[in-house]
């Protein structure tokens, strides 16, 4: 296919907490990922693509909104300024379809982001999916890591095999619907939404014991979220490499199912006339720097590098250099269907990076975490900006007051907005928005606690696993402004800057 005929059709599968370093195509070799790795060949592999807002809610809003979301809010769904990318492309005439197993998108804070599809398929019974309001009776019990009760509890029994895990079940319905729908819709998008391999890492033999064999007892499916987990006794270093081996186990095996849907492909031709994009929203921390899960502390490459491949029709196999970050899948999708947003977003297109018509798309992201430290990244350096004093000021903006459910600890829920919330707006709207500023002793969202460590500053070229921290250097004080300067041109919240230390 010529470069000039772009493809009328997309197919986006999300893999969540999908590890880069991990992926043979990014020179893992620990564990077996076959399929990505052939999908990987016919693509254009990006490698410098980055997370913005994490963790999963926050990065949907950047992919679906295409606006970033972690200097305004935690956790929610989408605002009442804001159209998702469905929203553009049904006006446009396209047709879209949601494959899905991934519990927050009918949780309170996710809830609308699938409404906006021509149609969805909810694969029930991942981590905190309520799905089952007991437990089979028939059935031992799912493994458990010092978790509690948790919803999976009561779904674990009835998976009897591989194929009626959520993972298996979601890739079979994408390959079922590329084979009975997508030869009847001439222009579509298919966006494969897999939990996978999120925990809990919970899977059926081979895979449990593929990449541990010698561990006896329960699998430890439910990693710990923590700084320090071997040194402060959390998990041994045995337990350890348990929890990393069954992470290996859940990739391997998302990676065989994964194979039917480029199988589906395959049957159906559309390599001519389809855009491919497999992408992640973040990574997972499995012992890198010794954290665990994705903690309270500076995002590190394990967490924030993520894998990026786009396989174009007419463009060759090729390693792409050129920094690039979630928002602008957005705005590539919208390019793609010649739809043209209406509310502010901070993504740019990738077609002509893809293309091969220019070099570069941006000179820098931002990523973090809300009320976390700030991150800007050029492709060289990355400096993360913790709060100069306190971690105050900070506001919270919504219209719809919802964060992540915690189910072993329902109280850690926003506080309703009080006397404190005022009226303002939005950057590039007209619409109110609430804005609640909050203080030291208010409640706040569960990813928002935690110690900070200061700033950190490192250079990716010579120092790729960030041991070496140049804060205070004559080199900070450059990228500390080019952060200001970052936050200004998107209109960040005046008190991030100020809690930062750069108003």
């Amino acid at each position: 296919m010529s470069h000039d005929l772009p493809p009328r059709r997309a197919i986006v599968v999300l893999m969540d907490s999908l590890n880069r370093h991990m992926l043979g195509a990014y020179g893992g070799s620990e564990f077996a990922t076959p399929n990505l790795d052939r999908f990987a060949r016919r693509a254009v592999r990006f490698e410098t693509h980055y997370s913005g807002s994490l963790p999963c809610i926050p990065a949907r809003h950047d992919l679906l909104c295409g606006s970033l979301d972690f200097l305004w809010r935690p956790w929610g769904s989408i605002e009442i300024w804001e159209r998702a990318l469905t929203d553009y492309l049904g006006e446009a005439g396209v047709t879209t379809m949601l494959v899905t197993d991934h519990p927050h998108l009918f949780e309170t804070g996710g809830e609308n982001y699938h409404t906006d599809f021509t149609a969805w398929e909810y694969e029930r019974g991942h981590e905190g999916d309520a799905w089952k309001t007991r437990p089979d009776p028939s059935w031992i019990g799912a493994p458990s890591f010092r978790r509690g009760q948790m919803p999976y509890d009561n779904s674990r029994g009835y998976f009897r095999s591989e194929a009626d895990f959520p993972g298996p079940r979601t890739m079979t319905a994408a390959a079922r619907w590329i084979d009975e729908h997508a030869p009847h819709h001439d222009r579509f998008l298919l966006f494969v939404d897999e939990f996978d391999p999120h925990e809990p890492f919970d899977t059926p033999e081979p895979y449990a014991s593929l990449y541990d064999p010698d561990w006896e007892g329960p699998h430890l499916i439910w990693p710990p979220y923590a700084i320090g987990a071997v040194e402060k006794g959390v998990v041994s270093q045995r337990e350890a490499r348990q929890v990393r081996a069954c992470y290996g186990a859940k990739l391997t095996m998302i990676d065989a199912w994964f194979g039917r849907v480029l199988d589906a492909i395959d049957r159906n031709h559309l390599w001519d006339d389809t855009a491919v994009i497999v992408c992640t929203d973040h990574g997972h921390y499995l012992g890198e720097k010794d954290l665990f899960g994705k903690p309270p502390s500076p995002i590190f490459e394990a967490l924030g590098h993520t894998p990026l491949l786009i396989a174009w029709p007419g463009v060759e196999p090729r390693v792409e250099p050129a920094l690039t970050t979630n928002v602008d899948l957005f705005a590539t999708l919208m390019d793609l269907f010649g739809a043209k947003p209406q509310h502010l977003t901070h993504g740019v297109s990738l077609i002509p990076l893809i293309l091969g018509k220019v070099r570069s798309v941006r000179d820098h992201a931002l990523l973090g975490i809300w009320g976390r430290e700030v991150h800007l990244i050029d492709g060289r350096y990355k400096y993360a900006r913790a709060p100069e004093h306190q971690n105050e000021p900070l506001s919270l903006w919504s219209n719809r007051w919802s964060t992540m459910p915690v189910y072993r600890a329902r109280q850690l829920r926003l506080p309703p907005p009080d006397d404190r919330a005022f009226l303002d707006r939005m950057p590039g709207t007209r619409v109110p928005v609430i804005r609640q500023p909050l203080q030291g002793g208010d409640a706040l969202p569960y990813w928002a606690y935690g110690n900070f460590s200061g700033n950190h500053l490192y250079d990716l070229h010579s120092d790729p696993l960030e041991e070496e921290n140049l804060k205070g250097t004559p080199l900070e004080k450059e990228l500390a402004e080019r952060l200001r300067e970052a936050l200004r041109e998107i209109d960040a919240p005046d008190d991030q800057l100020a809690r930062l230390g750069l108003a």
